[in-house]
């Protein structure tokens, strides 16, 4: 009698997980890159021109005046080479969290995309990870494209910068799997409006255009709460090839965005659509 009911609940268990997961994510991934065929360039394009303009103002431009500023692993570098591995970073944090929560927006509120997938062997797993993959393309796509800009310039400072475009990837998964888990909650075009707020003060105070030693002590507490500084600090260390302790400290947080990221986008799927 004890192992039919072990049978029954190890059933219901795989049940469980299949209703969850199919294990085809990539079918999310290809119908995304169909559809971005009819999609305008123009648009993913500027996503990646933004950080080089602020690298050719800010870096280049102002960097003369400037001259060497001090990481915090207490390197001395140009400028220029201070601001660039903050800008990668910037760079995917943009391209994965535009594609995790305007396209989703669009896709759940409006295309109502998701019923339709949810109605075949796709689970909300299966969604939700094709969906961040997808976003996973357009940060990798920015970050190629920029670590070259970099070599160009000069401003990869030791060989451990290729190691930049894997700790891209974590930044710009942790960051794609946390935006779609909010952007689930949201319903309206104002909702959408406080990703913006909460981005734009990221991009000015997490160490990215200067040191965070300028501020007191209570302030870099905060903004050391902020996931854009822990990616610019990882970036940092890698084309500067200050590695410190701290980097595991960086990737074990992404890690943990990660998975909160995802099981929160699950159990919001399945609750909008399967239950």
């Amino acid at each position: 009698m004890t192992a039919v009911i072990d049978e029954v609940d190890t059933t219901r268990h795989r049940g469980g997980v299949r209703a969850l997961w199919s294990g085809n994510p990539w079918a999310v991934v290809q119908r995304g890159l169909i559809a971005a065929r009819s999609s305008s360039w123009v648009v993913i394009l500027s996503g990646f021109f933004e950080p080089v303009f602020y690298l050719a103002s800010m870096g280049l431009g102002l960097g003369a005046l400037v001259g060497d500023v001090q990481t915090s692993a207490g390197i001395t570098v140009p400028y220029a080479a201070f601001i660039a591995p903050a800008l990668l970073a910037v760079s995917a944090m943009n391209g994965a969290i535009y594609d995790s929560t305007w396209n989703v927006f669009f896709k759940l509120n409006y295309g109502k995309l998701y019923e339709g997938m949810l109605a075949t062997s796709l689970g909300p797993l299966d969604v939700a990870l094709g969906e961040i993959l997808y976003a996973l393309l357009r940060g990798l796509l920015y970050a190629c494209g920029f670590m070259v800009i970099m070599q160009v310039f000069g401003l990869n400072l030791a060989p451990t910068a290729i190691l930049a475009l894997p700790a891209v990837l974590l930044i710009a998964f942790g960051f794609a799997s946390l935006g779609m888990a909010v952007t689930s909650y949201m319903k309206t075009f104002q909702h959408m409006d406080w990703i913006n707020i909460v981005l734009l003060p990221m991009f000015l105070f997490s160490a990215t255009l200067y040191p965070i030693s300028i501020y007191p002590e209570w302030i870099q507490t905060v903004i050391m709460a902020f996931p854009l500084w822990h990616g610019v600090e990882l970036i940092r260390a890698l084309t500067t090839g200050a590695f410190t302790p701290a980097i595991g400290w960086h990737i074990l947080y992404y890690v943990v965005m990660i998975a909160v990221g995802l099981v929160f986008t699950t159990k919001r799927l399945r609750a909008l659509f399967l239950d």
